[in-house]
């Protein structure tokens, strides 16, 4: 079966730098779309980033400059390099998986991913 599991968060200060890994098992990693989502306390679900088959990107507008995602095929793995963090980046992040048909389709709805990953926190201090 598919399974996503993230590694790398943690206790950072405020403009510290992370970098979330998610390695996932159970598919043809390159013929899906990835993102990652995250989740304050008591808030819903909110995109972060997405990147295609074909490694287009695309982030939401709060962490656009400051976040970077990537993907490594061979290695099955869906990176997300985190800096210049803020308080309010504090989060549960988790990755998500879905098959895309086309190397340009990424999506950014939490509806439109199939599978989700347990989560990773992060945790920025001010």
């Amino acid at each position: 079966q598919v399974q996503l599991v993230e590694s790398g968060g943690g206790l950072v200060q405020a403009g510290g730098s992370l970098r979330l890994s998610c390695a996932a098992s159970g598919l043809t990693f390159s013929s899906y779309a990835m993102g990652w989502f995250r989740q304050a306390p008591g808030q819903g679900r909110e995109f972060v980033s997405a990147i295609s088959r074909g490694g287009s990107t695309y982030y939401a507008d709060s962490v656009k400059g400051r976040f970077t995602i990537s993907r490594d095929n061979a290695a099955n793995t869906v990176n997300l390099q985190m800096n210049s963090l803020k308080p309010e980046d504090t989060a549960v992040y988790s990755c998500a998986a879905n098959p895309a048909n086309y190397r340009g389709t990424y999506y950014t709805k939490p509806n439109e991913y199939n599978y989700w990953g347990q989560g990773t926190q992060v945790t920025v201090s001010s």
